[in-house]
């Protein structure tokens, strides 16, 4: 019961300072002294949010920015694993990839969108290209440290039972190498989000960075804060369910609670 009430103590006294500031936010737009275009009101992106779920535009702009994650996502995510996998399982693979993988790591991300808008044009292409990119590295750098971390006694047990190599990496290497690659999946949900969001300012004609523009050019701070609201949103349910894929996938691992009790 104690815990209970600590709990809820906490709880509230966490709520309380975002709750402060949104009264702080609505009372400052409702006096003028925040104007609507600098930044509407809480209420004014609440109706808002509110009229473009009903006129539909939301959901489709949605739509179209979860198209471009998904196919982006997967690209950066097969590439990412590809590559682990032939760096992290061969010293020739290693020699060959991962120099070249730290040295495209290093280069400014938004340097490249004039790059890939000469080479893709200005359609989807340089967008799904992007987001991609932003998914491959997270991707292949935990994988690839996962695999090279891999409990080198396990792997001489695996050895000993006689195991062949390829037994050995089903069995042994990825299982062991599946923590870091989730940690990568998780990290490569957020880089592709992030990446969406530049990727959609590339003359998009759907999606939420295009309201996002639309908005801007009539100075409607609400659309904009209902875009970047959304934006969150999909990060934080992103990294939900990459919580409980890992909570399925690593069930066979005691968490440090379960040891501690």
């Amino acid at each position: 019961m104690d815990k209970l009430y600590k709990f809820k103590s906490l709880y509230n006294s966490r709520a309380l300072l975002p709750l402060l500031l949104l009264l702080v936010w609505e009372g400052a737009a409702r006096t003028g002294v925040l104007p609507p275009r600098i930044l509407a009101a809480p209420s004014a992106v609440l109706g808002t949010f509110v009229s473009l779920l009903r006129s539909g535009e939301l959901p489709i702009a949605l739509a179209a920015s979860l198209t471009r994650v998904a196919i982006g996502l997967a690209l950066g995510v097969s590439v990412g694993t590809a590559l682990a996998l032939a760096a992290g399982l061969s010293r020739r693979g290693e020699t060959l990839v991962d120099p070249l993988m730290h040295i495209l790591r290093t280069l400014p991300f938004l340097g490249l969108v004039p790059l890939f808008i000469v080479w893709f044009g200005i359609g989807e292409a340089p967008k799904i290209g992007l987001i991609a990119l932003g998914a491959a590295f997270p991707t292949y750098l935990n994988l690839f440290a996962g695999i090279r971390n891999v409990d080198p006694k396990l792997v001489e047990a695996a050895e000993s039972f006689g195991l062949s190599r390829i037994g050995l990496i089903l069995h042994v290497v990825l299982p062991g190498a599946a923590p870091s690659f989730l940690a990568g999946l998780r990290h490569a949900l957020a880089y592709s989000l992030l990446s969406l969001v530049v990727a959609e300012q590339i003359n998009a004609s759907s999606g939420l960075g295009y309201l996002i523009n639309t908005a801007r050019d009539f100075l409607r701070t609400d659309v904009i804060v209902v875009c970047l609201l959304v934006y969150a949103g999909l990060g934080l349910a992103s990294d939900y369910l990459v919580r409980r894929l890992e909570a399925r996938i690593l069930a066979w691992r005691p968490s440090l609670l379960e040891r501690a009790a």
